[in-house]
């Protein structure tokens, strides 16, 4: 049976960084078909009281990508991405990511189980902005399916 490293439980992974850009922020926008104006016209989102245009709720994928793609790059993890399927997540902001924003994502495992042939991943990423306060929390599980799933 495929199963991930049981040892993996509590891991934090090195933060990453990333530079949140303005233009990144309207194509994720225009990709999850978003017209909100916040997110696409800076005047309106000055206007609204932030620096730059703000980035869709959803746009944490994005920024917790590098830090996920260590997990998935790491060789003792027993991960293997075609097994891998999201099985949930949430995402509890702190305040809007405005453009201009540098954000540090940090990864920790916090639990790995198995159920039926199957591994279940639980992780946490922290996302800072450079003062070191939280901007986001988002909490997901992933389904690494063994050899009979």
């Amino acid at each position: 049976m495929s199963s991930l490293n049981p040892n993996l439980t509590g891991r934090v992974f090195p933060p990453t960084t990333y530079l949140v850009g303005r233009e990144k922020i309207r194509e994720f926008a225009r990709a999850v078909r978003s017209t909100n104006p916040l997110h696409l016209d800076v005047d309106a989102a000055r206007a609204a009281g932030f620096a730059d245009v703000i980035a869709p709720t959803t746009f944490t994928a994005v920024v917790q990508g590098p830090a996920v793609m260590q997990l998935v790059e790491t060789p003792d993890t027993g991960l293997e991405p075609s097994r891998v399927v999201h099985g949930s997540e949430r995402i509890e902001h702190r305040r809007p990511i405005v453009a201009g924003d540098n954000l540090a994502t940090t990864l920790t495992i916090t639990d790995v189980t198995e159920r039926a042939g199957n591994s279940i991943l639980s992780t946490v990423c922290e996302i800072h902005d450079e003062t070191g306060s939280p901007v986001a929390t988002v909490t997901s599980t992933l389904l690494h399916r063994g050899d009979d799933a």
